[in-house]
């Protein structure tokens, strides 16, 4: 695999050259610009082509995530019939049953979400405490709006994820307050910028600029097709099924059967034998389980 190198700011003095070194960062050849938003029903229900693209290719691409605002508010929304929040719940059943992916839609009619606006900023504030921190904290909020029927647009919920995920919340608090907001509405210039009209929406980027697009839920295949025709020459990592909970500590039954190669009947039956025996957690909702490592 051909892959450029940069300098990073770091030293590294070697004592027998006498010379201080900034030592190689790896830059990989492919870019893949998502944007998405934490409450797209869509989006969720991508993430195990997400994670089993960065099992099997990660050493390939670096993935920059971005906010596109789904739902600025109720007054100015209207758009595939949904023009109010009770509009959602049923859309979300649908969605749930049609991908396999366990999805509550209760949350809309119990305690319905005003904005996809603050859950959004938060992700940039966890952004500013570093890249895999946010993706965890995009992870929680994920979890909790569409398993566990919580608005995440309420400080609490929000809170609650930043410690789970181990931010400072300090520091989340006051840059949710401050810089944050700043971040997000750049993020809605540049979907602007880029044509954005719908979530998700991944770009993928060759170091020659050549792009090509991937919009809405797509099968896997056509996740790897994309980024093969950019990069023929990578190779697919394999998955050893035992590991993935090494890999990804929280698995829905569709993301396991996926990652594994099993079918969703295959996947459900390990995974509750499992759990049987006191190695996994259970979430159940009312349209399938998510399962977690103790």
């Amino acid at each position: 695999m051909a892959i450029e190198t940069i300098k990073t700011n770091a030293m590294l003095c070697d004592p027998e050259t006498g010379v201080c070194e900034i030592p190689a960062k790896v830059v990989k050849p492919i870019r893949i610009t998502y944007f998405t938003d934490p409450i797209c029903s869509t989006c969720w229900c991508v993430e195990p082509q997400l994670r089993k693209l960065r099992l099997e290719y990660g050493d390939y691409f670096d993935i920059e995530y971005f906010m596109g605002g789904l739902l600025p508010s109720w007054e100015i929304y209207n758009s595939g019939g949904i023009s109010k929040a009770s509009d959602v719940a049923p859309h979300w059943d649908e969605v749930s049953a049609h991908y396999e992916m366990p999805i509550d839609g209760d949350v809309w009619l119990e305690d319905p979400l005003p904005s996809s606006y603050p859950p959004s900023i938060a992700f940039k504030a966890a952004q500013l405490q570093g890249e895999a921190l946010a993706l965890n904290f995009l992870r929680n909020i994920r979890e909790k709006v569409f398993l566990e029927k919580k608005n995440i647009t309420r400080w609490e919920h929000l809170a609650q994820a930043a410690l789970e995920t181990g931010l400072d919340l300090d520091q989340f608090k006051n840059d949710y307050e401050g810089r944050a907001q700043d971040l997000f509405q750049a993020d809605l210039t540049f979907a602007r910028q880029m044509g954005v009209r719908g979530f998700p929406t991944f770009f993928f980027t060759d170091a020659e600029l050549n792009r090509l697009t991937v919009y809405g839920f797509r099968p896997y295949d056509l996740f790897e097709q994309t980024l093969l025709k950019l990069h023929p020459q990578a190779s697919k990592k394999s998955i050893d099924p035992r590991e993935v909970f090494q890999h990804y500590p929280s698995l829905t039954t569709k993301e396991f059967a996926l990652l594994t190669e099993r079918d969703f009947q295959a996947a459900e039956l390990e995974l509750e034998n499992t759990f049987l025996q006191g190695k996994l957690q259970k979430l159940s909702s009312k349209t399938g389980n998510l399962w977690r490592v103790i």
